[in-house]
């Protein structure tokens, strides 16, 4: 049976005539027009990027290599008892955009405990930073300080053919997603559960049901953490982490640096930190409520109030998708069955009955439903991971998949720097007749 790279290194061969054909006989084609509020506004919409591990459609959501959500977590391999799929699954599904089998998940999952033994020149950078660190800083630090084990850079200083840069690159990649996770729980024991040992990884469990046991979670935190990284994995090549972590590996620098600065983007309250952000915001809304559930109407008064006040729902409306996101939906149906009368679970329930129709009718939402964060730090409180700033250690962990599967992708098709042309606001006046 081949070896995950060697699926991969087919399906490299196979994609590489694709590509050199677009660019040599239809490079000259336009494919979008960008306007002014593109380019004041972020360049959002503006078809730029290319990657074929997701496609964020505004009506189904994510898609990772062409399948749904709901189909991705019904066709991956699940480890016995297990109501999620095994990550390592997800990983080659978005490096070949093949369904693996339980026999190839396996031998992924040896690879993975394989490649897990960290330096300890690593856990004392984590150890040397101060007890009120933030975690994401801490988080950069660790997987930068893993950056002078790259093979990438080993191989490139050697003068590797550029027909060869994904293979270290996919070394590199795949040492680096295996030791996250002990890196992430490390983290928590540091910042969080000091007084408690460290637990070592086990080398017979899973990607999710390792973290969990590294965490002292019990079950079903196994299934909680193979599910938030699978639906955190990778949202198209533009958000912010995602394109980040395209763009510093643009340059070849190894993907350690990009990872780093993809996490440093993470960080930020506009992406990584909404969920933290919405569960604040909820527990607030419990505490005006007096910690009980309120009625229906109570509950709408409260959102129209909101609204009439000038303040957003947190949680709710997303830049592309027009339905509930797909990943907040995986999450309910979890709650659902594990966590039915947590409160804080109850207060989301009765916000999805209550909260789209009303922006519906207030009419200034282009999308009035929930997205992911509207519920996934609630799950995390109820398994008591009760630090807010945890939370995005965690999408972190889980979106790397996405980004190291897309940055191999980028060495296997030889993608050139990015590098964008700038205008000036004299230009952008000149170019709509504005007059001086």
């Amino acid at each position: 049976m081949p070896t995950l790279k060697e699926v991969l290194y087919d399906k490299i061969q196979q994609h590489r005539p694709r590509t050199t054909r677009l660019m040599k006989e239809f490079g000259d084609t336009v494919i979008a027009d960008v306007s002014v509020q593109q380019v004041l506004g972020g360049m959002r919409g503006i078809k730029s990027l290319v990657t074929d591990i997701s496609y964020l459609d505004p009506y189904e959501g994510i898609r990772y290599r062409g399948h749904t959500l709901p189909e991705v977590f019904e066709m991956l391999p699940k480890p016995e008892g297990a109501e999620m799929p095994y990550v390592e699954g997800l990983w080659y599904l978005l490096l070949t955009g093949e369904v693996p089998t339980e026999s190839e998940v396996q031998d992924v999952m040896i690879d993975f405990t394989n490649r897990r033994t960290i330096p300890r020149y690593v856990w004392d950078v984590i150890d040397s930073f101060p007890s009120e660190s933030h975690p994401m800083a801490i988080l950069s630090a660790a997987v930068m300080t893993l950056e002078r084990e790259s093979r990438f850079n080993i191989e490139y200083r050697m003068g590797a053919s550029k027909m060869d840069y994904w293979d270290s690159t996919y070394e590199d990649a795949t040492n680096l997603i295996a030791k996250m996770p002990l890196i992430g729980a490390y983290i928590y024991r540091k910042l969080y559960e000091p007084n408690k040992t460290h637990r070592y990884h086990d080398p017979h469990l899973d990607f999710g049901g390792n973290f969990a046991y590294m965490m002292g979670k019990d079950i079903p935190y196994d299934d909680v953490s193979r599910m938030y990284f699978i639906i955190h994995a990778d949202h198209e090549s533009g958000n912010v982490s995602a394109h980040t972590g395209h763009l510093v590996a643009s340059a070849l620098s190894d993907v350690y640096y990009a990872t780093s600065a993809m996490i440093n983007g993470l960080a930020g309250p506009l992406h990584g930190l909404a969920n933290q952000e919405v569960l604040r915001w909820i527990q607030g809304v419990k505490e005006k409520m007096g910690n009980k559930l309120p009625s229906v109407e109570e509950m709408k008064k409260f959102v129209w109030d909101t609204l009439n006040s000038g303040q957003v729902i947190p949680g709710y409306g997303h830049a592309v998708l027009r339905k509930t996101d797909p990943r907040y939906m995986v999450q309910r149906e979890f709650a659902l069955k594990h966590m039915p009368d947590d409160e804080l679970f109850q207060y989301v329930s009765m916000l999805y009955d209550v909260v789209p129709p009303i922006l519906k009718e207030h009419g200034k939402a282009k999308n009035p439903w929930p997205n992911v964060d509207a519920q996934s730090g609630v799950i995390q409180w109820h398994y008591g991971v009760t630090q807010y700033d945890f939370y995005t250690v965690l999408f972190a962990i889980g979106r790397a998949i996405g980004v190291l599967s897309n940055i191999i992708w980028d060495r296997a098709l030889g993608y050139p720097i990015e590098r964008p042309k700038s205008v000036t606001t004299d230009m952008l006046e000149e170019l709509v007749g504005i007059k001086k």
